[in-house]
């Protein structure tokens, strides 16, 4: 009765809406939590996460309400005014609803995915919407998807029609259209106060929810909106250069400037060729492997044995069982393999950016050389088509030349590149250094049914989660890309280019997972196994056998491959020789965008910091690891520190600096 009277009938469906978001909210975020909840996190350490969720989902509540409160102030466009505002309001809050719940679902399969919150980084695929949803409708049950949020925004306007009969039928018996511009105004100050941050003296931040000091935390804090519209300002390149100035020394003594070429300027060193360098001129393949991550893989031990044919070419070349990319990711794989660069970019991948876009690659110093890049689908995705044009004439073949059948989203099967590549280099009478993509050991896990001779594997699913892997198809698509190899190296074998070329393999990523029966715990815990990648250097005729246990990055690859060779070439990158340089600190870069973690690994430990937390970790990454005393892991830290510092802001400096041709 009291509301009845007292309330003028639209304040009584705002308060009715308010609570029905705020269900709507508080729903998702405990879902988060039953669903995401760490195993060593108790339920009740996460209260000041829901009070600081609660203050965030007031703000975005009172953003979807303020619009009805204040256009209301004007009495003809009350929701109780007439028909036309009622089916206008409706239309509005059936338009908003659908929004909301698409972000929520995003979020929620985002979360499942890579463990954070969805962001800004999400635009990424939406720059390439038609093939992010074709990867998305191979995968997913979509139809069934889109029929439930349909479901759900239909059952949701039902809800905000009933309560809107529901207020009417309450105030029956008053005058048709009640009015009160105090209670509005009082709404509107209420809302505002909601939007400014409830029982707050300073304005709710996004980085409040960092001061939580726990990635979980924070983010069950979060809603996906708040942090969807925040790390849009991270999508444009950061440098600072006074920062890249301050830690230039340390870069100075990890590059070994001056010590593993000649310094041409602040970060430029041109290298000559030592007695032992290739003077054969020797064709280069490098086979960027989508997916590779070595806890699936044999060479770590995995019992499933998912990879012996790649197993037994790791035993007869150069093999990096170390070897870490920058971070997760394609496109920053990629990035960071052709430029020597990791791709410290947040929210946006440098590869899209006009400012990061135009880079310098070492491959241009293999001079001679006519250049090819093969990918089994469109290059335009992630705009590779843009990055590899960095390399002076090269050669794209992509889905627009190669005439084999397409498999998937992503192209012709990586069997299929690897013949047509195969068929392209045998015609070629000068040297030639082709980058051959691979992409079938990604949802949604195609395998052709062409390849008759390749047997899938029934594993049982609880072996298939205890190392690493989580469906059967995953599974098998891994086998698949051995066999790839396999088909690749056999028909090299027969062209007469084989004896004279290095094959080059790394992985553009690893993938998150249970990587505990392979590696110590920082692997799965710290997602190292995101980075950890095999890297190999294969050519039975020009190199001997060697396995390389020390720690290496992705950016190390071109400079050790031009140290192979015997021609002089510039380095102005962040990478370094893997086998000429003398005395080098063993270590490599790592960043978790989403996370905003970023660190290093080296061969005893791994250490993290984060840009929004004040926590660091350090971690041993092998089981006889190093005892250290309280003053030794200071000391450590400190210098991992600093080390860490220094590559992230050299990197952010060289992202628009750095420029090629």
């Amino acid at each position: 009765m009291l509301i009845r009277w007292k309330f003028p009938k639209t304040i009584q469906w705002i308060i009715k809406l308010f609570i029905i978001y705020l269900c709507i909210f508080t729903g998702f975020r405990i879902l988060t939590l039953i669903f995401f909840i760490p195993a060593a996190t108790k339920v009740i350490e996460l209260f000041p996460s829901f009070w600081l969720g609660f203050q965030y989902d007031l703000r975005w509540i009172a953003i979807v309400l303020l619009p009805i409160a204040c256009i209301s102030l004007f009495r003809g466009f009350s929701p109780f005014y007439s028909e036309r505002s009622k089916r206008g309001w409706a239309i509005y809050l059936a338009v908003v609803t659908l929004l909301l719940l698409f972000f929520f679902g995003a979020d929620f399969g985002h979360f499942a995915y890579i463990s954070t919150r969805l962001n800004a980084s999400a635009l990424n695929f939406a720059e390439d919407a038609k093939i992010s949803f074709e990867m998305l409708w191979q995968s997913y049950p979509m139809v069934w998807i889109t029929m439930g949020l349909i479901g759900a925004v239909v059952m949701m306007a039902w809800m905000f029609s009933k309560t809107h009969v529901s207020v009417e039928e309450r105030n029956i018996n008053i005058h048709k259209f009640s009015y009160n511009r105090r209670w509005h105004t009082a709404t509107i100050v209420l809302l505002g106060w909601f939007l400014f941050g409830f029982l707050t003296l300073a304005p709710l931040r996004w980085s409040d929810a960092f001061k939580l000091n726990d990635n979980f935390k924070s983010y069950l804090a979060l809603n996906p909106l708040q942090n969807f519209f925040t790390t849009l300002q991270f999508r444009k390149p950061a440098a600072d250069e006074g920062k890249a100035k301050k830690y230039y020394p340390i870069i100075s003594n990890f590059l070994q400037l001056g010590k593993t070429g000649f310094p041409v300027n602040r970060y430029e060193r041109i290298v000559n060729p030592d007695s032992k360098s290739l003077e054969s001129q020797p064709n280069i393949v490098l086979v960027i492997c989508e997916s590779f991550s070595m806890y699936k893989s044999s060479m770590s031990g995995n019992p499933l044995n998912s990879t012996p044919f790649f197993n037994e070419l790791t035993q007869k070349g150069i093999f990096f069982d170390r070897c870490f990319s920058p971070t997760f990711g394609t496109a920053r794989g990629v990035f960071a393999t052709l430029t020597g660069i990791p791709d410290v970019q947040l929210s946006k991948f440098s590869s899209r950016n006009e400012r990061s876009l135009n880079q310098y690659s070492i491959i241009n110093d293999f001079e001679g050389y006519d250049k090819f890049y093969f990918l089994g689908g469109n290059s335009d995705f992630n705009n590779f088509r843009g990055l590899v044009g960095n390399i002076n004439d090269v050669n794209i073949y992509d889905e627009a030349k190669l005439i084999s059948p397409k498999l998937n989203v992503w192209g012709i099967s990586d069997k299929n590149l690897f013949l047509e590549a195969d068929k392209v280099m045998k015609l070629q009478k000068k040297p030639f250094f082709t980058i051959i993509q691979t992409s079938d050991n990604h949802r949604p896990f195609s395998i052709p049914k062409e390849d008759t001779d390749f047997v899938p594997r029934t594993i049982p699913e609880e072996e298939l989660k205890k190392f690493g892997f989580e469906s059967q198809p995953e599974f098998n698509a891994f086998c698949y890309t051995d066999y790839c190899y396999k088909k690749f190296i056999e028909t090299a074998q027969q062209s007469p280019y084989f004896n004279n070329t290095i094959f080059i393999f790394v992985g553009d990523h690893g993938v998150e997972g249970n990587a505990a029966a392979m590696y110590p715990t920082a692997w799965t815990e710290q997602r190292l196994n995101d980075e950890h990648i095999p890297l190999l250097f294969y050519a039975p005729a020009l190199l001997s056998p060697k396995k390389i246990t020390t720690t290496a990055s992705q950016i190390d690859l071109l400079p050790t491959l031009a140290g192979m060779i015997h021609q002089p070439y510039t380095n102005k990158t962040l990478g370094r020789d893997l086998l000429h340089s003398t005395e080098k600190e063993n270590a490599a870069f790592i960043i978790h965008h989403d996370e905003g973690k970023i660190g290093i690994v080296n061969d005893d430990f791994f250490y993290t910091k984060n840009l929004w937390i004040n926590k660091e970790e350090l971690m041993p990454v092998r089981a006889d690891a190093p005892s250290l005393t309280k003053q030794q892991t200071d000391s450590v830290k400190h210098h991992l520190s600093e080390l860490t510092s220094a590559i992230f802001e050299t990197a952010r400096w060289m992202l628009v600096n750095n420029h090629g041709k």
